[in-house]
């Protein structure tokens, strides 16, 4: 049977009634909110960051899949606002939940901001709503951490009101696939969560695949990214044991992908960076440990991807060794701090990784990058410096291979390039050394 309260809920939907809010205002939650608003709906960004809000509510955008035209058309029509104050809550029928969950340095899940934003949301909670995480997590945190504290309302779930988990896909910078067109996976606490989850999103997003539970739908968004962690981890192998042996490892994974069947190319790299794939896998390990199995894949792969800084610093030392060059009081450029190319984001970056070893080293660093102005950690504090800079070091890296580098040019100016993304395929010098 249908409640009444569902049939409330859903024709508000339909409708586009709906008063919809997005907590956290981040990569995932902007977008969302874009979105959402660009449908009909009006939408309510919640966010502690007050510089985040005040952009928000100016039509500034600070999300490169954002522009500041489509956020600031969306602003001044009322269909979007931003806030700090969690009170608003009272007068929504739709939270998302967008919020950071990192790592702590014992490699378990810091769920702070999930319980905290959850126990805002609580304050001013009431019956007809729809409650949506889309922060990824372990399996079973809709289930163990959120449902006890909506259920102190005295509320039934399914009835009352209706959670869903929907693991949050965002790709950062990529042209082809954004929110909208990005297939969302939800999975409710009932039935009926599952299908009041999925209608919500009909109403924005152009595909919805329900799932049958919020364990299903957040053990989907840890096996995307463990299978994309476990396979770089195997190609970063492979370029360990090519490099030993003195085989290009990027002629090799070429090769393999002309196979048109059981073989998908993945790349090797200075160490894997992101909100995501760095990261996510150690939900699953940290979960399946409380329940005595090892995850054994993942933490060799995490193992091979966080040695990679360590042996890009060992390439660049070999390569100004063969040089009669130590690397202390050597000037090093680094091309690229940003995580992955073409975008600002710079969250566990191995750009960071690496220079923070350089630094160790004696190195003198300098970088370029079109979307890092700025670049302050751990004693490090640089302006980004033009890409001809690379000219005059005496080593420049490419870690991060942005379209808007010419790379002919730092290839003809450089005195020493390690290469670390193979952006210089097909120029062959003996000044090039290739991870």
């Amino acid at each position: 049977m249908v409640s009444a309260t569902a049939e409330i809920l859903e024709e508000k939907i339909r409708s586009r009634r709906a008063s919809v809010g997005i907590v956290g205002l981040g990569y995932v939650g902007l977008p969302l909110a874009v979105e959402f608003a660009k449908a009909g709906f009006t939408v309510t960004g919640i966010d502690v960051n007050t510089q985040k809000v005040e952009r928000v509510n100016a039509g500034d955008s600070y999300v490169g899949d954002i522009s500041s035209d489509v956020l600031s058309a969306l602003v001044k029509d009322g269909k979007l606002r931003a806030t700090t104050d969690f009170g608003i809550v009272s007068e929504l029928d739709t939270v998302n939940i967008c919020v950071p969950t990192p790592l702590r340095k014992t490699k378990d899940p810091d769920m702070s901001y999930i319980v905290s934003s959850c126990e805002e949301i609580a304050n001013h909670f009431h019956a007809g709503m729809l409650i949506i995480l889309e922060s990824t997590t372990y399996p079973g945190t809709t289930a163990e951490l959120l449902l006890p504290v909506f259920e102190r309302s005295g509320l039934r779930v399914g009835e009352d009101f209706f959670l869903c988990f929907s693991p949050e896909r965002v790709d950062p910078g990529n042209a082809k696939y954004q929110t909208r067109n990005i297939p969302k996976v939800v999975g409710g606490t009932t039935a009926a969560c599952t299908r009041i989850g999925s209608l919500f999103y009909a109403q924005a997003l152009a595909t919805v695949v329900p799932v049958s539970s919020t364990q299903v739908a957040e053990m989907v968004k840890l096996l995307e990214n463990t299978f994309r962690m476990i396979n770089i981890g195997l190609v970063n192998e492979m370029a360990l044991m090519c490099d030993r042996i003195g085989v290009n490892v990027w002629e090799v994974i070429e090769a393999a992908a002309t196979k048109p069947f059981g073989f998908m190319p993945f790349y090797p790299g200075p160490g894997l960076g992101g909100h995501c794939i760095p990261i996510d896998p150690f939900y699953l390990s940290w979960k399946t440990k409380q329940a005595g199995i090892e995850a054994r894949f993942i933490e060799l792969a995490g193992y091979i991807n966080g040695q990679m800084p360590h042996f890009v610093v060992d390439k660049i030392q070999n390569a100004l060794n063969d040089a009669g060059k130590p690397v202390k009081g050597m000037h090093i450029h680094i091309l690229g701090v940003a995580y992955k190319k073409d975008i600002d984001d710079m969250r566990e970056s191995p750009a960071l990784d690496v220079m923070l070893l350089l630094q160790r080293l004696g190195a003198r660093l300098s970088y370029s990058d079109p979307y890092v102005p700025r670049l302050q950690l751990d004693g490090i504090d640089l302006a980004a410096q033009p890409e001809s800079v690379a000219g005059e070091a005496d080593c420049a890296v490419i870690i991060t291979d942005h379209t808007a580098f010419d790379y002919a040019r730092i290839a003809a100016a450089a005195r020493l390039i390690v290469d670390t993304r193979n952006a210089l395929k097909g120029v062959n010098s003996s000044h090039i050394v290739r991870l």
